[in-house]
């Protein structure tokens, strides 16, 4: 193989791992929970074990994506995958609920460092449609990492322990370091300043990780406690800050003049409406299967596995066509075809067959008339949609700024495609669980639903762990069924919003002649 073709897996395997292991986690929180404890409730520890990942991935992707281009891109990358590896070692073989939390802080940390490396990587060594073609490559790995997540962590978790899905990312990331040491050259920003900017570094985080945590803290504490809205009040005000602070310094982390870009101002604000709608889907869509229609967990995970498909032969083939013809019409086509499908979802009634998945039972292997009707065309609808949105969307990014800029500007795109979810995800939540709550209380009339221990046993959108006669089971599932179209509806509204910015905003010209694009810069 090539020193690009090396580079290009080196890329992919070193921020697929990071993507897996955010979307792989959820499915194996149950049987976490069964581990030893020291002074965290469980509920709590799951809720820090996934999130606290989330948290410091997301609060420190653009001091991440500065040292890329400061440093070097694969010094960085290389420092990435060394913590990755062994954060995701320490978590396989921790010994207690609380030890796990640390250990999935510091992963998040590592995986911080991987993924604006990863794009810098290609945008270092792959020019014109080529160049497409890596991105798309790297979208459909990423995307089908994140899609896949849940079928592979259900298996693991069925059959072998819940450990396996971190000692999984070992010989992805050894393989990614030999690949990094042996074939890929070295890269920086030429133009990097002397000094680099750690106020504005500081700023970013406390912007990023207030309103990630705020949110995170909020939603677990049902908006009651007054941690979560200073966590918030700091972050917003950081946020305000940051133009000022950067506007005003000599050298600053960010310049602002990347936002006078059409191409990159646009991306990133359809990015934040996107992948909202997108953390909304599939966040909530395999918690309504197995919570309210009752799917096992390992149906929940092969019956999303459609849906990547698509991303994983077509994305490559989209990026191209990107490169060639510009990516305003797949950026705007592709979200349409995202939000047709929510709304398909969206339909699904509460009385739709389970398919209810057993290994080592050939006779559940045939999914049910009601994934084959209800779910399937939904997901192989918002499919299509993603696999003609990402390539093209990373295309028009990673060509709106110089190429010496790389790392900064992915950076700033991951960090609002995880910051935008998780407030768009809070926002919907909020009213998910008001419908909820609202339309199962007729049939509830014993229970106080505003009650927090009556929520905690009975949380939208899942199996209630109180003992419900049968029919008060049949409101209660009509009720998450009422509230998931509700969530689907403002998914729906979210992605084709981004799609409609796209259309209007993204310019194919500046795409295809982007500024110092030359493969070296």
């Amino acid at each position: 193989m090539s020193g690009k073709t090396w580079t290009l897996l080196a890329a992919v395997l070193g921020s697929s791992v990071v993507f897996l292991d955010s979307s792989v986690l959820p499915v194996a929180l149950a049987e976490i929970g069964r581990e030893p404890r020291l002074f965290l409730d469980v509920f709590e520890a799951q809720n820090y074990i996934h999130y606290g990942y989330l948290l410091t991935l997301s609060a420190l992707l653009v001091l991440a994506g500065a040292l890329t281009d400061y440093h070097g891109r694969k010094r960085i990358f290389e420092l990435g995958l060394v913590g990755f590896g062994a954060t995701s070692l320490a978590c396989g073989l921790a010994p207690n609920l609380e030890l796990l939390v640390v250990f999935r802080l510091l992963q998040g940390a590592a995986g911080a460092l991987l993924v604006p490396a990863s794009l810098a990587l290609l945008t270092h060594a792959f020019s014109g449609e080529e160049q497409g073609r890596a991105f798309g490559t790297w979208a459909a790995a990423s995307g089908a990492a994140v899609i896949l997540g849940p079928l592979v962590g259900g298996v693991l978790v069925q059959e072998v322990t819940w450990r396996a899905i971190f000692l999984l990312n070992l010989p992805l990331i050894g393989l990614s370091i030999w690949a990094l040491r042996r074939h890929v050259t070295e890269s920086r920003d030429p133009q990097a300043a002397a000094h680099f900017d750690w106020l504005g570094a500081g700023l970013v985080a406390l912007a990023v990780g207030g309103l990630s945590f705020g949110v995170i803290y909020g939603e677990q504490r049902q908006w009651a406690s007054p941690l979560a809205f200073g966590a918030l009040g700091a972050g917003a005000l950081a946020s305000i800050a940051l133009p000022i602070y950067f506007a005003r310094a000599r050298q600053p982390l960010i310049p602002l003049s990347m936002f006078r870009s059409r191409n990159f101002a646009v991306t990133n604000l359809s990015t934040l409406l996107i992948y909202g709608a997108l953390y909304v889907t599939f966040f909530l869509l395999p918690i309504y299967l197995q919570g309210t229609l009752g799917y096992t967990a390992a149906a929940v995970g092969l019956g999303m596995v459609p849906s990547s498909l698509f991303l994983v032969f077509l994305s490559s083939r989209f990026g191209g066509l990107a490169s060639r013809f510009g990516p305003r019409r797949f950026m705007a086509a592709g979200p349409l075809l995202m939000g047709l499908g929510v709304l398909w979802l969206a339909r699904v009634p509460s009385t739709s067959q389970p398919w209810r998945l057993m290994l080592g039972d050939p006779a559940t292997y045939l999914p049910s008339d009601g994934y084959l009707l209800d779910v399937l065309p939904g997901l192989v609808v918002h499919g299509l949609g993603v696999a003609i949105m990402v390539a093209p969307l990373t295309t028009a990014l990673m060509r709106s700024v110089p190429a010496r800029q790389a790392g900064l500007a992915s950076a700033i795109n991951n960090a609002i495609s995880r910051v935008g979810p998780q407030l768009a995800g809070a926002l919907i939540f909020v009213l998910v669980t008001a419908a909820f709550y609202a339309a199962a209380a007729p049939a509830l009339p014993s229970l106080d639903v505003n009650d927090p221990q009556v929520r905690r046993l009975i949380p939208p959108l899942a199996f209630p762990e109180a003992q419900l006669t049968a029919d008060q089971m049949a409101g209660v599932r009509a009720a998450s069924t009422e509230a998931f179209r509700l969530a689907m509806l403002g998914a729906a509204a979210l992605v084709m919003t981004g799609g409609l910015i796209n259309l209007l905003g993204i310019s194919d010209r500046q795409a295809r002649s982007a500024p110092d694009q030359a493969p070296g810069a």
